[in-house]
């Protein structure tokens, strides 16, 4: 599972084999540039899962509710979700949270909008944590995240992601449920595993997590190739000879 915000990296991502597309709300850091993910609109969300839903043919596709489309109130979830499915064609929707938003996770199912659930270190909640470093280390939080991804299955999510906890907790997770978890900073027993695709094309070259792995530099790729590009337009090198009509 890979994160994909336009219809030219996603149809790159679905032609190399990813399974999963998450249309993330941390479009909202590399795309927009913002700080954290809360600034990101509904409409905003719709305009990239449509760009992402253009370009895929094989891969399923999940669209993060964004914040403050779903915590108000499960009607306002439920509208939220439905635009999501009608304007962008997306297959799927994330949400965040366990409990808190268990009315909201029932009534968009209830609509036949499968749903994929979030808990652990979840980005719209950055401002309660004051932190991004790895939740659940406190048996007290550790408990409630087993008792929340407990009650997801039984709503009927059909998978989860947990993000920045324990090794040892994921696993005891994955190993309780029948859906999939899906891990990011979750360690290696879980079901599978979720990147920003900027992160680990070394894109975005700021974000450092002890989790990442970088499996291209593309940051030192482009810069070099624009360079190329600059030099060969003022020394007149291009357009060349057969470059032109």
């Amino acid at each position: 599972m890979l994160t994909a915000y336009d219809y030219s990296m996603a149809k790159i991502l679905d032609t190399a084999g990813v399974d999963v597309l998450l249309v993330g709300d941390s479009a909202s850091n590399v795309i927009a540039g913002h700080e954290t993910t809360l600034p990101i609109t509904l409409d905003q969300m719709i305009y990239h899962a449509s760009s992402v839903i253009r370009a895929v043919s094989r891969a399923l596709v999940v669209v993060d509710l964004p914040f403050g489309s779903y915590q108000g109130n499960s009607s306002e979830a439920l509208r939220s979700a439905i635009r999501i499915m009608k304007e962008s064609g997306a297959h799927s929707v994330k949400i965040e949270g366990g409990i808190e938003i268990k009315e909201s996770i029932l009534r968009i199912l209830s609509a036949g909008v499968p749903v994929m659930g979030h808990l652990g270190l979840t980005p719209q909640s950055i401002y309660k944590f004051g932190t991004y470093t790895v939740r659940a280390r406190e048996e007290a939080e550790a408990k409630k995240l087993i008792e929340d991804a407990r009650l997801l299955e039984d709503c009927g999510c059909f998978a989860i992601v947990l993000e920045k906890i324990p090794a040892e907790l994921a696993k005891t997770v994955a190993e309780e449920l029948t859906i999939p978890v899906i891990g990011i900073g979750a360690g290696p027993f879980v079901d599978g595993q979720v990147l920003v695709t900027h992160d680990m094309l070394g894109i975005t070259k700021e974000f450092k997590p002890r989790f990442l792995r970088r499996y291209a530099e593309l940051d030192n790729i482009i810069t070099n190739a624009v360079e190329e590009y600059i030099k060969d337009v003022k020394s007149v090198d291009f357009p060349g000879q057969d470059e032109y009509y």
